[in-house]
């Protein structure tokens, strides 16, 4: 079965070239103009991926991307926007894009984006125990374990469990504190950024004590990166 790609952007011509070009690529393809039929098919479909334009005539993109995510519809999104200053982008990754594409945009690139985002979340997918995976690690969601290289099972608390699946789900990305505390916390009000770097700090001497293996870097300044 194909992969099925949701398509929402206003400007016919860019929606009917994706449309054209994504189908010849041999995904299955839906396109709307504006967000009102979308949770609908998200209910409805398996939908694999989310294109979606900023600049929406019923909303903003970016902030209907982040409804999807608080009723924890957790669809991968590429956001392909003429918004396209360093803020513009920040914020479409603090409100839940998987990538972030300008306008103008090249059709090839984005197909190689396309694909790398739908490889990466099949990567990333829970199995049917509850198991997540990443390199030598194995994270079990239902006890809050975590293995490393099949030894010895390590106590996480749901908190960590949590932290690290995002984190695991998001590799190869930079997460900033406030994406964090919004995906972990859901509490922007009491919640600071020391409470990230607190726990973050705890998770990363309980998987990794020795520091060798740095499954999770610290980009200072900006956040937390699994590579």
């Amino acid at each position: 079965m194909h992969e099925q790609i949701v398509i929402v952007d206003d400007d016919n011509d860019i929606l009917e070239l994706l449309e054209y070009n994504l189908s010849n690529a041999g995904y299955e393809v839906m396109g709307f103009v504006d967000t009102k039929h979308v949770r609908r098919v998200l209910s409805e479909e398996k939908v694999d991926l989310i294109i979606m334009d900023r600049n929406l005539p019923d909303i903003e993109g970016s902030l209907y991307i982040e409804m999807l995510r608080s009723k924890n519809i957790n669809t991968p999104v590429i956001f392909l926007s003429a918004k396209n200053s360093l803020q513009d982008v920040k914020e479409g990754f603090i409100r839940g894009a998987d990538d972030y594409i300008t306008k103008p945009f090249d059709l090839e690139e984005l197909l190689l984006r396309i694909k790398a985002v739908l490889s990466r979340y099949k990567q990333d997918e829970v199995d049917q125990k509850g198991l997540v995976r990443y390199r030598d690690l194995e994270l079990d969601l239902n006890r809050n374990y975590v293995k490393i290289n099949g030894a010895n099972e390590i106590a996480l608390t749901k908190l960590e469990s949590n932290l690290l699946q995002v984190m695991i789900h998001n590799k190869g990305k930079v997460l900033d504190r406030d994406f964090l505390i919004k995906q972990i916390w859901k509490d922007t009000d009491h919640i600071n950024q020391k409470t990230v770097n607190v726990a973050m700090k705890r998770l990363k001497e309980k998987i990794d004590p020795s520091r060798q293996k740095e499954y999770i870097k610290t980009i200072r300044g900006v956040g937390y990166l699994i590579p």
